[in-house]
């Protein structure tokens, strides 16, 4: 059975993240290399994983498809604002887009690398995911950051994040 992962804000090979959102690491390196393990520590090869934008930033276009590779899963891509200019794009996702939604279980996620304030059947119940803020913008009931900032490193589950 295939599980359903969320994350965002990765910023692989991108040195100065470390300081701008305080990550506990010493060099991009471990950085780099602590993201993949967390994410295959959780994702299977048979696991979809949405990424919400912001892959990889000033990390080279070899070593950009170098991680890409080591992850598991079937991965799709929701842009960012690091995600036009560079190799991410090129990558071979399972269906990049700007904005989307999707269906599980019967309840509709709506998912962008930004948080917004509204959008199409907020009021019949559909929850919104994003990215973007790294931890700074506070969920609602009905959005919420699925970013690596929050969710110590690593993509995270439905189970995980829903709120009863």
């Amino acid at each position: 059975m295939s599980n359903t992962f969320f994350t965002a804000g990765t910023h692989f090979g991108h040195r100065s993240i470390l300081s701008m959102c305080r990550r506990p690491f010493e060099s991009i390196e471990e950085h780099d290399q602590a993201l993949t393990d967390n994410w295959n520590s959780v994702v299977g090869p048979d696991d979809t994983v949405w990424h919400l934008g912001d892959f990889a930033y000033r990390c080279s276009p070899q070593r950009t498809r170098e991680i890409f590779g080591e992850l598991n899963g079937v991965k799709h891509l929701v842009t960012g604002n690091h995600d036009f200019k560079n190799e991410t794009r090129k990558l071979p996702w399972a269906s990049p887009t700007e904005l989307t939604e999707v269906n599980l279980g019967g309840q509709i996620y709506v998912l962008c690398h930004y948080g917004l304030r509204s959008w199409r059947n907020m009021r019949r119940g559909s929850i919104q995911l994003f990215g973007h803020s790294h931890g700074r913008l506070p969920d609602t009931s009905q959005c919420i950051d699925v970013g690596v900032d929050n969710f110590d490193y690593r993509p995270v589950s439905l189970p995980k994040f829903v709120r009863a």
